[in-house]
């Protein structure tokens, strides 16, 4: 299977400018695909909160780096915005993480685990979903690099612009294939 990466417009958010450019086409969106990044633990006992929130637009991905400036007002109105329908695959642990940098009511979340589990999928992680649904792999290389760097790599910012693309990607596959409605709730498995 061919590997594919995220080929469109990334925007890492910086300035106050970026931001103020950013919501308004997040806010605009049906659906976005929702991820985060956090530091590696590499010894057992260790914690480290959220680096980086990616959320992807249909023709954006933006990148919010946690530790570069303050995003949680931002954020929170993305996140609690009953409007959009934000996505992605075990948004829950992201969902814990996140609410530990700033508290947060998610509003219109479609976690694709789960639905993908109802629907048979044995493995419902977003690289099998995306080899199973979209035809193609995606590398994982960059995922055990330091996220909590002040500056993003190349690859990093590739890497994480992939992992929101794919989840909003996934969820559109799921309304294709009948296993969402058009407002993202689960539609029932059909007998074979």
């Amino acid at each position: 299977m061919p590997i594919r990466r995220y080929g469109g417009t990334i925007r890492v958010i910086t300035t106050a400018e970026d931001l103020e450019q950013a919501i308004p086409v997040i806010r605009d969106e049906q659906v976005v695909g929702l991820d985060s990044e956090t530091k590696p633990m590499f010894k057992k006992g260790q914690d480290h909160l959220p680096c980086l929130v990616q959320i992807a637009t249909a023709s954006v991905v933006y990148l919010f780096p946690l530790n570069r400036m303050e995003f949680s007002g931002a954020l929170v109105e993305v996140l609690e915005n009953p409007a959009v329908i934000k996505t992605g695959v075990g948004l829950a642990h992201d969902f814990t993480s996140l609410t530990r940098v700033f508290p947060f009511e998610p509003q219109n979340i479609v976690d694709l685990s789960p639905v993908a589990k109802r629907q048979g999928f044995k493995q419902s992680g977003v690289r099998n979903l995306a080899a199973q649904l979209l035809g193609f792999r995606v590398p994982k290389g960059a995922s055990t690099s330091n996220w909590a760097n002040p500056r993003l790599t190349q690859k990093q910012i590739v890497y994480a612009a992939t992992d929101a693309w794919v989840c909003r990607e996934l969820f559109l596959r799921f309304q294709q294939l009948g296993f969402l409605d058009q407002n993202g709730r689960p539609l029932p498995r059909e007998k074979a």
